[in-house]
């Protein structure tokens, strides 16, 4: 995909991340093939998993503070007892031990395994409103780096539908500098959190420092923060901080080596990022896409980003023909050799719980 300019009026595009509401789509890009797009202009970016990274380029971008209220169209969700998952649960334990026995045999010290539920929804009269859907989550589950990108069909080369409330800070990138805030250990309280979930937070902390040791000075990247306990609408996460500084400038060759030295994220693939990589091909039975990629916005002309890890994040898909749509939901959880598969099965309900049954009430 070339960078192209998005074709007629494309006022029915929009962007919303904390502080920033976006319109009129004028250009789309393959950023991995095509960083010289990122000279100028305000990107709203989704990168997939498997390594995919798309911007759409706008050109009306007002910084409007957080707490905006916006009226939109009441969302109506799919049926709870609509949605399906990747793995069942039978199918997801036996992912587990296979970890735990790649471990033991020194392949990998932790994956991250997950599975995806979807639910078909279509809507008679075009794309289902993410924006419905985004200020659901917003106020049902407010989230430190939700956001939502919506470019219909036809709009640009490339369409988009993402809503995510996710708590978790991929890239922060401001004056030269880059922050990274990897979570590893849920619990429902602080006393529920173990020794297991520390040695995971500490191993993905090492992993970010490593990758950010390949686009940063020497000796500037550090640990902020190691282990600190946020809480989260009906979740407690441990949450690190590593920060550098960066050694190149932000031009387009500088976005792509930050971006081709981080993605995927740490926290949602495992260390060593390529074993870990190998296995989740091997375990996995459906792609990713945006879920644990990454999801947000890029200055150019103000060298500044705000990316975050594409978890507690919905997509959809059109049909093709006479099949509707469907509605996606990602959910997984890190695997060392200290698991229960069970324990992590329940981890992965957890996680999706609250925001699934979110956008399956049809509200209003």
């Amino acid at each position: 995909m070339t960078p192209t300019t998005a074709p007629g009026a494309s006022t029915g595009a929009r962007a919303h991340f904390a502080g920033v509401r976006a319109t009129t789509v004028v250009e789309c890009a393959d950023l991995r093939r095509h960083p010289e797009a990122l000279r100028s202009g305000w990107w709203a970016v989704v990168a997939s998993f498997e390594g995919e990274i798309t911007g759409w380029r706008f050109a009306d971008v007002v910084r409007d503070g957080p707490g905006v209220r916006r009226t939109t169209s009441a969302w109506h969700g799919p049926a709870a007892s609509a949605w399906q998952s990747s793995l069942d649960e039978s199918g997801y334990v036996a992912a587990v031990d296979r970890v735990r026995e790649a471990v033991r045999e020194g392949e990998v010290y932790q994956a991250n395994i997950c599975r995806v539920l979807s639910a078909p929804w279509g809507r008679d009269d075009g794309e289902p409103d993410a924006e419905a859907l985004a200020a659901v989550l917003a106020a049902g589950n407010p989230a430190p780096y939700g956001g939502m990108l919506h470019v219909p069909a036809g709009t640009a080369e490339r369409s988009a539908w993402v809503v995510s409330a996710s708590p978790e800070l991929f890239l922060s990138v401001s004056d030269g500098r880059v922050v990274s805030g990897p979570i590893k250990g849920t619990a429902t309280r602080p006393e529920d959190l173990g020794a297991k979930d520390h040695a995971e937070n500490l191993m993905i902390t090492d992993l970010v420092r490593n990758d950010l040791q390949r686009v940063c000075l020497p000796g500037s990247v550090e640990v902020l923060d190691l282990c600190a306990v946020e809480q989260h609408p009906g979740l407690v996460h441990l949450v690190s901080r590593v920060a550098g500084t960066l050694r190149a400038p932000l031009d387009p060759d500088g976005w792509s080596a930050l971006l081709d030295a981080t993605l995927p994220p740490a926290s949602v693939s495992g260390a060593p990022k390529s074993s870990a990589l190998r296995l989740i091909a091997e375990l996995e039975p459906t792609a990713r896409g945006p879920y644990c990629g990454a999801v947000g916005w890029v200055d150019a002309d103000a060298g500044r980003a705000e990316l975050a890890v594409g978890i507690r994040t919905f997509w959809w898909t059109p049909g093709h023909g006479a099949t509707g749509g469907a509605l996606h939901f990602g959910t997984g959880a890190g695997i060392t050799w200290g698991s229960d598969a069970h324990a992590e099965w329940r981890e992965t309900e957890l996680k999706a719980a609250r925001l699934v049954r979110l956008a399956s009430t049809v509200a209003g």
